[in-house]
Formats: structure tokens, C-alpha cells, sequence
């Protein structure tokens, strides 16, 4: 019999709680190293490429880490793993940490990885020609990955920003890659809101046309008014103040795989990654490592205006941010004290 969702959380809290892991703690694994699991909001998805980079490189291994990691398509899902206590860090939007204060949880960013979202709205071809921008969004079905996640967010803020209520319009829970795809040809969503790869496998196939694209600074600042700080490596505020040592050493590696990113072609990035990850079509793969690898950072430093840029974003689309607004600390939600220390070591 299939578990009410408030059981199967409450089960896995508990065992959570019974092997001793707790997102405020760090253990130590069996080979001595200080064990760490992220969870990452799509493990293929590029946005969230570093996650995976840092593996392939080496680099948790020369900071003497044992870093697990783990796939949890729906950001709304990753930051609820790290609510739980099942990890000690995620791999997700930055938006999060903000949307969680209002509720009176902190957690910060300590690596952020870019200063876009990575996102483009996507409308079915088929639909293209009553859908020109967010304006008309009003009564049609758009895709998210869940409701409560950063492509939510970022839905509510651009149909927010043209007028359009967020009861005006219906969110389906689509995922992302093969699910997203089939909900766009079966006409299930009329558009919705994606990452890469995905992006290129529907703009290349000719099922779907981007209608915002914030994987660019350009885009970003046309759709959502200034800059949107998003992909990041963001943990408990608490975690961070008990395990320093290691809060260091996860910024090194990113700061240090970052760095690699900017060195590289998409083509040695491709080479380099899980054959997986190009879904059996390593060019169309590369095309969207072209599109989307020129938004990262070089040293994992937040944009202290886009930081406020999506607290303004927020406060204006989201229900629970909007009646908190004035009272965010946003000095709580990021941090660039690793990534400045971390960079200072590779210089």
C-alpha cells in the first residue's frame, strides 16, 4: 500500500535520525574522511554541472573529502532533504535560502556558482503564436519541475511582472528532461520553465521556442529586472558555523573545478563528464554546454545587487516572501568568506 507523503517523510526523518545523520553534523566515513552528502537538484541538468565536475576532477579527493552524492530532480525535494537532516548540503537555487528564511529556517550560500538562473520559458511551437510573452500566460498550463521549486518561483515572478495573477494561470508538475518533454508533446503544458539540456533537445527537434532566456546576463536583466543569482551550494547556517574546516574544503574543490570550467572547451567538458549525461547525442550535449557554461562564475562570489534583486523578485511573486520582505537579512542567506579564502590559495 502506497504511504501517505507526511508518513514517508516522517519515516525517513526518523531513520535519518536513527543512523545518527543529521544535517548539522558532519561524520566521519570509514576511511577517516569527513563524509558529505549533497543532494543536487538534477544531477544532469548543467546548471548544476560543478556538482558533478568537482568528481570527475578529483577534487573532493585532493581536499580529502568523501563526498556522496544524490539525484533529486525537484529543488523543492533537495532543500526538504536538507530540512530532514538526510544531507548536509545541496546543490540548488539560491532563492531557496531566501523563501526559507521568510519561514523561519536558515540556510546560506556558501559557493554560488552563477549569477543567472540558467532557465529559459519554453513555449510548444504549436502554441507559439498565443503565447509572446508572460502577458499571456493567463489561463494556460505552464511547467514546472514542483510546485514550491525555483522554476515555480521564477513562473510566479515573470507572470507577476506582467500583470498576470498566480491564480490565473495552472503550474503542472512536470520534471525536467524526458518528463518535461512528453508533457510539452502531449499538449499537457502549453509552456514551461527548463534548464539544458533539455532546452536544446526541444529547441532542436523544433517542438518548442525559447520565450525568455535567462541562461545569458542579457536575458536575465530583460526578464526578471537585474541579475538573479541562482546555481549554488548552499547549507545549514548552522553546519556552516560548527564545520568550518570542511565548509573550506567543499569551497575549494568548486572554486578549484570553477576555475577549470573557464580554462575548457564545451567539448573537453563533454569528454570529461558521465557518458549519461548526453543522452545518447554527445553533440547536442556539447550545444548545450555552448548555451549555457558562459553563465558560471570564475570564483564562486555572489552578486551582492542580484542577491537583492531576488529578494525584490520574491517579495513581489511569492506569498510567503511578500508579507516579509522588509524583515530578510540577506547577509544570513549568503556567505563569501569561503570562496574568497579558497581562491586566495589558488592564486
Amino acid at each position: 500500500m502506497r504511504l501517505k507523503r507526511t508518513v514517508a517523510v516522517a519515516a525517513a526523518l526518523v531513520l535519518t535520525l536513527t543512523a545518527c545523520r543529521d544535517s548539522r553534523e558532519v561524520s566521519m566515513g570509514d576511511n577517516g574522511k569527513p563524509h558529505v552528502k549533497i543532494m543536487i537538484g538534477g544531477l544532469s541538468k548543467v546548471i548544476y554541472l560543478p556538482g558533478q565536475l568537482a568528481k570527475q576532477l578529483g577534487e573532493y579527493d585532493k581536499q580529502g573529502l568523501d563526498v556522496e552524492l544524490f539525484d533529486q530532480p525537484s529543488g523543492a525535494n533537495a532543500e526538504t532533504a536538507l530540512l530532514t537532516g538526510e544531507v548536509q548540503a545541496v546543490v540548488g537555487f539560491y532563492d531557496h535560502t531566501v523563501d526559507l528564511q521568510a519561514k523561519e529556517q536558515c540556510i546560506t550560500s556558501v559557493v554560488q556558482f552563477a549569477n543567472v538562473p540558467g532557465e529559459a520559458e519554453v513555449v510548444a511551437t504549436d502554441k507559439a503564436d498565443k503565447i509572446r510573452s508572460s502577458a499571456d500566460f493567463k489561463g494556460k498550463n505552464l511547467g514546472v519541475t514542483s510546485l514550491g521549486s525555483s522554476t515555480d518561483f521564477l513562473t510566479k515572478a515573470l507572470a507577476t511582472k506582467a500583470g498576470v495573477g498566480t491564480d490565473q494561470y495552472t503550474p503542472v508538475k512536470v520534471g525536467a528532461g524526458q518528463t518535461f518533454i512528453s508533457a510539452i508533446n502531449q499538449g499537457s503544458i502549453d509552456a514551461g520553465m527548463t534548464t539544458d539540456p533539455t532546452i536544446a533537445q526541444l529547441t532542436n527537434t523544433g517542438k518548442a521556442k525559447v520565450l525568455y532566456d535567462m541562461r545569458t546576463e542579457e536575458g536575465t536583466r530583460a526578464a526578471l529586472g537585474g541579475l538573479y543569482p541562482a546555481s549554488s551550494l548552499y547549507m545549514g547556517c548552522e553546519l556552516v558555523k560548527k564545520h568550518p574546516d570542511v565548509v573550506q574544503k567543499l569551497a575549494n574543490a568548486f572554486v578549484a573545478s570553477l576555475q577549470w570550467l573557464k580554462k575548457h572547451t564545451p567539448e573537453e567538458v563533454a569528454a570529461i563528464m558521465p557518458p549519461s549525461f548526453a543522452g545518447g547525442d554527445k553533440a547536442l550535449y556539447v550545444k548545450s554546454l555552448k548555451d549555457s557554461l558562459p553563465m558560471f562564475t570564475a570564483d564562486g562570489r555572489m552578486d551582492a545587487d542580484g542577491a537583492k534583486n531576488v529578494l525584490k523578485v520574491l517579495g513581489e511573486s511569492s506569498s510567503n516572501v511578500k508579507p516579509k520582505k522588509d524583515k530578510i537579512d540577506l547577509s544570513k542567506t549568503y556567505t563569501t568568506q569561503f570562496v574568497d579564502a579558497a581562491k586566495a590559495q589558488l592564486d
